[in-house]
């Protein structure tokens, strides 16, 4: 295969590189079907995009080598590539975020082997207006993803007391993320209130089985509900990015009925979804995310 092909993507001329390059060794998944992948996905992923400023997670050996992570977007990106400017106390007081508005800057940042999109949960227009709260359910072993998938039921049903909507997804790693719609003016101080009262009012419920606290030695055998997403300056991984785990897996949106299902026949296969089998569970479901775009929903005092 060529080391570099010119390939037109959504009207531009991008060109792609080492796209023999393997970045999952354990299943030889390479560079060029990673590409592949973001380019099938570009209708369910780009709405969770656009407008919204990324941090890059980038592997350009692969996933068992070297990362970094790039809030800056890179100084060689094409004029055609949206930035959202945040301010910041860094040396140049500001960052320059990448925002992916089509499937052409999808397809250039997937080039320079970005495999995680990570979003702020603000949009660029206004760095001061979470759009919603998101809640990360990460177990401490021995607890696995089951046990997350059993707390994000009890948090959807704790929300739904308070008459509010909310949505899973599988982490791709080990967690569950659940996120709550807003969509209305709100201020993270608001939300991150809120998440974090959230938090320890499940906690306050099932002591034995979650924890609120940061402190990670609390967190063996439990599931911490992380709340501190909720800042201004924090990054949650996008619905439909890739992860860089051993294998090409992806931040899938699930229903509900498919963590009780999972739950009850004690298969945490069942939550573990490749990059083919997303693109399968789109086309069969189309977008079971696509509620946290547009919800509009008020946190209770």
């Amino acid at each position: 295969m060529a080391k570099t092909v010119t390939a037109q993507v959504g009207g531009r001329r991008i060109e792609l590189s080492n796209l023999d390059k393997v970045l999952w060794p354990e299943t030889g998944f390479t560079k060029a079907q990673m590409i592949d992948y973001y380019t099938r996905i570009a209708p369910a992923i780009l709405p969770h995009l656009k407008g919204r400023p990324l941090t890059l997670k980038r592997y350009p050996d692969g996933v068992e080598a070297d990362y970094f992570y790039e809030k800056e977007c890179p100084a060689y990106h094409p004029d055609w590539v949206e930035t959202a400017t945040m301010p910041s106390r860094n040396v140049r007081q500001k960052v320059n975020f990448c925002v992916v508005e089509n499937i052409s800057t999808l397809v250039w940042l997937a080039n320079l082997a970005t495999i995680e999109f990570h979003t702020l949960l603000s949009l660029g227009r206004d760095f001061a207006r979470p759009t919603y709260v998101a809640f990360d359910l990460d177990p401490g072993e021995p607890a696995d993803i089951l046990d997350a998938a059993w707390a994000a039921e009890r948090l959807h049903e704790m929300l739904q007391e308070v008459g509010l909507e909310s949505f899973a997804k599988v982490s791709g790693s080990k967690g569950v993320h659940v996120y709550v719609p807003v969509n209305t003016p709100t201020t993270f101080e608001d939300t991150k209130a809120f998440a974090r009262a959230t938090a320890q009012l499940l906690e306050s419920h099932y002591p034995k089985r979650v924890v609120s606290n940061m402190r990670k030695d609390l967190r063996g055998g439990k599931i911490f509900v992380d709340w501190s997403q909720n800042d201004p300056h924090k990054t949650t991984v996008c619905a439909y990015s890739l992860r860089a785990r051993a294998r090409p897996t992806v931040s899938a949106p699930v229903e509900w009925d498919e963590l009780t299902a999972a739950r009850k026949r004690r298969q945490p296969g069942d939550l573990a979804f490749e990059a083919w089998e997303v693109l399968q569970r789109v086309e069969d479901k189309g977008d079971i995310f696509k509620p946290v775009l547009k919800l509009k929903q008020r946190l209770p005092k």
